[in-house]
């Protein structure tokens, strides 16, 4: 009876200690007692139960977007946010692309998917993906497919505000003395609805600022002259286009590959540039002021600190601005953050403050703002198709914001065509 009385004490003891055990760790988790450490911090408890994809070109084609995916990874781990690139001759590779970001679908886990630049092809694909897995938000930014296309199969499309932009570029040039607007593109570009309204809305915005509006053509960078004969026609022009307009001229390209010669131009020769057509410290300044910022690889404040330092000493204090933030970083980042959010209840997909609030999570002390989407023919806005664009900063000494995202913009502008 001693011995059976001995045994059983010794199993109720093990049962008491197993049953300690089992109510520190509820769920029987033993995989990793240290819980899932990820870069947010979040245990392996507390990480959502779903996916999040991120689809966009590579470094050498878009590295900005690319590395705003990155930040977004970063911060929410490899195990939650998946990263994909399509081609970068994408337009050739349309398939390919369009099953790039169709694959996404295959994780059950994936609950949203975000592709930036949405590139021809992401329209078909966003279709794909509904047919099989309806669950998933589709989300496109940058869309170069027309807004009211992709915005028939996206759950949500976010552009730069072509609109509001085409009147606040112009309002803050004013603001800062110019008399005149020069706009260069060419007739790829300005097929576009995105660039022909802009222009147009600009041309309108001159006239309300007793400005003068006027036109330059450049040769396109896809033409037979390349990237090379179309910067060189550039850097001839500008100091034509200087004695012909004066010092007090803002200018404006549609085109990536004109702005670098544009802005060497302008530091040596005069006049004012108030942002890039996508607007970024990255866009068009290291080049045309020959800086390196390798070191600040990612660090946004980092980068503009150095910029202007270099802008400032190259005497364009309050002559050249930008945005702060990296728009294809912000966007890759703030929609996927846009994302999360709406899949944890905290914010309404098409809700302009809530996509704001998610941007400047990655663009901190910088404001957005936006609107929806108005078709020019029919007056119709979107319900699901926004236009952003954050506040314009002015580099000089000290630079300063120019509070654009606190500026109404009169609803006539809306209508363009």
């Amino acid at each position: 009876m001693k011995k059976l009385f001995s045994v059983l004490l010794t199993l109720a003891m093990l049962f008491a200690l197993v049953a300690c055990s089992n109510s520190s760790n509820p769920a029987g988790n033993t995989a990793n007692e240290g819980g899932n450490s990820n870069s947010s911090g979040e245990t392996e408890s507390d990480t959502p139960a779903y996916h999040i994809g991120i689809v966009t070109g590579t470094v050498s084609q878009s590295e900005d977007d690319r590395r705003g995916a990155e930040a977004f990874q970063a911060m929410y781990g490899e195990d939650m946010v998946t990263l994909a690139t399509y081609p970068d001759n994408f337009t050739e590779e349309l398939e390919t692309t369009i099953q790039t970001i169709v694959n996404l679908s295959d994780d059950p886990d994936m609950k949203a998917i975000i592709v930036n630049q949405a590139v021809p092809g992401t329209t078909e694909a966003f279709r794909q993906i509904k047919e099989r897995r309806p669950d998933i938000l589709c989300i496109a930014g940058e869309s170069h497919e027309d807004l009211p296309e992709i915005g028939s199969a996206a759950d949500l499309v976010c552009n730069n505000d072509f609109v509001a932009r085409g009147y606040l570029i112009v309002r803050t040039a004013h603001e800062l003395g110019c008399d005149t607007f020069v706009h260069i593109s060419f007739p790829r570009h300005m097929a576009y609805e995105t660039m022909s309204r802009r222009a147009a809305i600009m041309q309108a915005a001159c006239e309300e600022f007793d400005m003068t509006f006027v036109q330059e053509t450049a040769p396109d960078p896809t033409s037979d002259v390349g990237i090379a004969g179309a910067q060189a026609y550039i850097l001839e022009q500008v100091p034509v286009w200087v004695e012909k307009y004066g010092e007090n001229a803002a200018y404006f390209c549609t085109n990536d590959a004109h702005t670098e010669p544009l802005l060497k131009q302008l530091f040596e020769y005069g006049g004012y540039f108030i942002e890039a057509d996508l607007p970024s410290p990255l866009m068009g300044y290291p080049g045309a002021l020959g800086l390196d910022l390798t070191a600040e690889a990612g660090d946004f404040e980092a980068i503009l600190a150095k910029v202007e330092e270099a802008v400032v000493a190259a005497g364009g204090a309050d002559r050249f601005g930008t945005w702060a933030y990296s728009y294809g970083y912000t966007t890759s980042a703030g929609l996927a953050q846009h994302a999360m959010n709406v899949l944890n209840g905290e914010s309404d997909l098409e809700d302009i403050d809530d996509i704001a609030k998610a941007y400047e999570v990655f663009s901190p002390g910088a404001e957005w703002n936006g609107s929806s989407y108005t078709n020019a023919t029919t007056g119709v806005k979107s319900d699901n198709t926004f236009l952003v664009y954050q506040d314009t900063y002015i580099m000089g000494d000290p630079g300063h914001y120019m509070g654009s995202t606190q500026v109404e913009v009169p609803e006539k502008y809306f209508t363009i065509a």
